[in-house]
Formats: structure tokens, C-alpha cells, sequence
């Protein structure tokens, strides 16, 4: 018969799991969705089937870290479970309320390490690495973002266009007696190859939410054995499943609002840095944050275009007397490359609020990248990016949440359980 308390830690874990299907199924598919290459359910329906990809294959390995690696299976009792699962929740609450993309899988792996404090079973060596992991990782998206945007992105931007098309791509023709699917007759080539690409990343990104996300809903209860590791595969990606036909709607249609000002190709590339780094530390067994390795992608993505304005010798002997310099922001990233009357990349928040048109006509010539140094500041800088103030906040929240979690799990499980 099943305990009362193993049916509360099933309903925990799956408020848990209906919370992450919310906000990553917008982060997933927000571009694809704000460039009516799909709708809302179908952008739900892809990132269940590939979250459940990620989750059966190499999400196994990070539940069998979470419910048997930092502390042994038999410290999850079913109150123990219900603890951990509740402070995975709190999480989310706290980073709703303050709107910033706390990382679940920290505050979840915080949970389990003050059970493992509490108890004395803490795995000392494991935990090492996986907090060796989480400053590694933010770092390497640091700096694989610098590194394209001050030698590729330029690049890029010059001979790839996104533009908005004011239809869906795939059209549906009911003037006969069954209906049929026919692509937009007014998309090009380089239309179609960047819609499946924003498309395609945005199914990598739901793999790698899947592969990394389902331990932090139901971990506890296959450390437990209340469910073994494809049962909590599968009630993990149902919760995930059902918050992204549901909750992920009003995500799906504000994101464009929320980065308004990324434009569309550093959308994809922070896309696939942050997915691909998540998939490699979750193929690793190692639980981490995809919205923390994203964002530290986007600023240095950032910092990388806006440097292009010196040379590494003006970088490393910086004057007597520096000037203060702008901030960074997406205009770096969507900043004019030629001429003036080059208003830059289509960014997300233009294909949201529906503020681009499709080109008459495709441009003949590629335009020319000047070289380092010779950019003007004053077109690779802004204000919206890299806010100062709301980046350390951010910052201190990815900090304290896990820190909180741990000192709370401890607490409770050190002197109440």
C-alpha cells in the first residue's frame, strides 16, 4: 500500500516538474514561437517529445547522481523526499517572485547536501567536482561567447539576414476537400534554412532541458524507491509536459518582450553553447543550470562584439587616464556593420511584436566587417544587455537560493526529521 507521504512527495515532484515545463519551454522555443514558425502547441508538443529524449537517455545518468551519489539511496526516507522536493519548489517560487532564472538543479543538489550534512553521508569528493563543475562551466560559456563574438560574430551577422515572415511557414490549404500542407510561398531559401535552424536548436535545447531538469523533480523518490528510474522519468516529463501546455503559454508570448533586444543569430548561439555544455555535463552524470551557462554565454557574447573597438595590444595597456566606456548590451550584438542606414540584425523582440517585414528583394552584395580597431564604440555598445545593477543581483540569487537551500535542508533535517 502506498504511503500517504510517498503520494505527497509524487504530488511535490510533480509541482516541481510542472514549474520547469513553464519557464523552459519558453527559453526553448520562444524564437521558433515569435517567428510563426510554430504555434504554441505545437512548440509544447516538440519540447515534450524532446525533453523525454534527453530525460530517458542521459538525464539517467544525473538521477542516478541526485538520488545515490552525494548522499547514499537509503538516507531518502519518504519525509526525507518530500524535504528535498520542497526546496527544489521554494526555488522556483523565490526566482518567480524576483524574476530571475534561478537554477533548479542547484537549489536541488543545496537540498540533498544538507540532508547529507545532517546526516554525516555527504560524498565530499563527488560534490567537489560538481561545484567545480558549476564555476568551470559558467566560465567556458564566458569565454566560448567572447571568442565568437569578437572574431565570428561579425561575420555571421554580415552574411546571415532573419527576417520575419508575416505567415506561418508551413501553410494549410482547405479550399479542397482535405486539407493540405504547402510551405510559404514567399520565404526564400535562406528563410527556410534559418526556420529549421531556429527550429532545430530550440529541439536540442528541449533535449538538454529534459536530460538535465527531470532529476531535480524525482531524484528523491527514486533514491527512496517509491519510483524506480523510467518511472520517474516518466512522471517527470508529464509534469514538464503538462506546464508547457499550460503555464509555458503567457512565457511563450512575453519572451520576445523579455530580450527584446537579442537579436536572432546570438540567440542561437547562446542557444546551442548553453544546450551543448548542459548535454556534456549531463551525459557527466553532473546536474547544472542551463539558464546559468546561457546568460554568462550572452554577456560574454557581448563583451566579445564590443571589444572589437581595440586591438588585444590596447586591451592589455590600457591608458593612464581611461575614458569611461558604455556598457555592454545587445546593441553590440545587433549594432550596424557597414553604412549607417544598416539597422542591423531582426532580434527577437522585432519578430514578437511583429515590427520587421520580409524584404522585397534579398541583398546582392555581403557587407564588409572592418577590422579590430577600427569600429566606432559608439555602434557596438548600448545599455540593455549587461545591466550592472540587475546582473548583480542576479549573480547574488544564483548565490544565495542553493546557499538558502542548503541552510534550510539542514535545519530541518538536523534538528525536525
Amino acid at each position: 500500500m502506498v504511503s500517504l507521504l510517498a503520494v505527497v512527495g509524487i504530488l511535490v515532484a510533480a509541482f516541481v516538474g510542472f514549474n520547469i515545463g513553464g519557464s523552459s519551454t519558453g527559453v526553448a522555443f520562444g524564437p521558433a514561437v515569435g517567428s510563426r514558425l510554430v504555434r504554441k502547441a505545437t512548440a509544447a508538443g516538440l519540447f515534450s517529445v524532446f525533453a523525454l529524449a534527453g530525460a530517458w537517455t542521459i538525464g539517467r545518468n544525473v538521477i542516478a547522481t541526485m538520488s545515490d551519489g552525494i548522499v547514499p539511496a537509503a538516507q531518502f526516507s519518504p519525509a526525507a523526499g518530500v524535504g528535498v522536493l520542497f526546496f527544489t519548489g521554494f526555488s522556483l517560487l523565490i526566482s518567480n517572485i524576483y524574476g530571475v532564472p534561478a537554477s533548479t538543479s542547484m537549489t536541488a543538489v543545496g537540498a540533498i547536501v544538507g540532508l547529507g550534512l545532517a546526516t554525516g553521508s555527504l560524498n565530499e569528493a563527488l560534490m567537489f567536482t560538481i561545484v567545480s563543475a558549476w564555476i568551470v562551466a559558467p566560465l567556458v560559456g564566458f569565454a566560448i561567447g567572447a571568442v565568437i563574438g569578437r572574431y565570428v560574430y561579425p561575420q555571421l551577422d554580415a552574411r546571415l539576414s532573419f527576417t520575419r515572415l508575416q505567415r506561418q511557414l508551413i501553410q494549410v490549404d482547405r479550399s479542397g476537400r482535405l486539407p493540405r500542407l504547402h510551405l510559404n510561398p514567399n520565404a526564400s531559401s535562406r528563410d527556410l534554412v534559418a526556420s529549421f535552424l531556429v527550429l532545430g536548436i530550440a529541439c536540442y535545447m528541449g533535449f538538454s532541458a529534459g536530460a538535465s531538469n527531470a532529476a531535480n523533480a524525482v531524484a528523491p523518490l527514486v533514491g527512496n524507491g517509491t519510483v524506480d528510474t523510467s518511472q520517474g522519468v516518466l512522471l517527470a516529463v508529464a509534469a514538464i509536459s503538462l506546464g508547457g501546455f499550460t503555464i509555458a503559454r503567457r512565457t511563450l508570448a512575453t519572451v520576445g518582450e523579455g530580450i527584446t533586444d537579442l537579436p536572432i543569430l546570438a540567440a542561437l548561439i547562446v542557444s546551442t553553447v548553453g544546450a551543448t555544455i548542459i548535454t556534456v555535463l549531463s551525459y557527466l552524470g553532473i546536474p547544472a543550470s542551463l539558464a546559468v551557462s546561457t546568460t554568462c554565454c550572452i554577456i560574454g557574447l557581448g563583451w566579445g562584439r564590443a571589444s572589437r573597438a581595440v586591438t588585444l595590444a590596447e586591451l592589455a595597456t590600457p591608458s593612464v587616464e581611461p575614458e569611461p566606456g558604455p556598457g555592454l548590451s545587445t546593441g553590440a550584438l545587433a549594432a550596424p556593420s557597414v553604412a549607417d542606414d544598416d539597422t542591423g540584425g531582426t532580434t527577437v523582440g522585432d519578430i514578437a511584436s511583429g515590427e520587421t517585414e520580409e524584404p522585397a528583394t534579398p541583398p546582392k552584395e555581403t557587407p564588409t566587417v572592418p577590422p579590430i580597431g577600427e569600429e566606432d564604440i559608439e555602434e557596438l555598445t548600448a545599455e540593455d544587455l549587461f545591466d550592472p545593477a540587475a546582473t548583480s543581483r542576479i549573480v547574488f540569487l544564483w548565490v544565495a537560493t542553493p546557499a538558502l537551500s542548503v541552510v534550510g535542508s539542514y535545519v530541518l533535517f538536523a534538528f525536525l526529521l
